[in-house]
């Protein structure tokens, strides 16, 4: 019996990290999380909860830590001066629609889109984490359901 919750703890834990990995997301964690055996469901909720944790944190200190970046290590300006970019280029939604155009860059579940783009972008663009981090959980639950939707089919969802 131990046995089986130590290779369900791990599966669970494996893919809670996944879903904290830049880019991987929950996109990747579901799929991950199923296809290792976990029930979808349980993979959904540890999905959306390890995508989410670093969110705040981006928005809160991520340009303090880009400028000691800058300060500390002035090689990775171009890295840094890069993911500005990228926030810049995908700020036109979130600066047309606000809450709808934040909610639609992280719950489009393509490449370059979800939480840390989300909460890179709301950085950028100075906006408090009370008026972020709604729209960034909606949009994650949102991805999460889509993606779920595709990794195993409306049967498998809802019968």
């Amino acid at each position: 019996m131990l046995g089986f919750f130590g290779k369900t703890a791990g599966k669970v834990i494996t893919t809670f990290l996944v879903s904290m990995v830049p880019v991987i997301e929950l996109r990747g964690a579901i799929p991950y999380g199923y296809g290792m055996g976990l029930n979808i469901w349980i993979s959904v909720v540890v999905s959306i909860i390890g995508n989410l944790i670093p969110v705040p944190f981006i928005i809160i200190f991520i340009r303090k830590i880009f400028a000691l970046i800058r300060r500390s290590v002035p090689k990775f300006d171009g890295l840094v001066t890069k993911l500005e970019n990228r926030a810049e280029s995908k700020s036109d939604v979130v600066k047309k629609y606000s809450f709808w155009g934040l909610f639609l860059l992280v719950a489009i579940p393509l490449p370059g889109t979800g939480a840390w783009t989300g909460a890179l972008v709301a950085a950028m663009l100075d906006m408090r984490l009370k008026r972020a981090l709604p729209a960034i959980v909606s949009g994650v639950i949102a991805a999460a359901v889509i993606v779920a939707f595709i990794t195993c089919g409306a049967n498998a969802l809802f019968f």
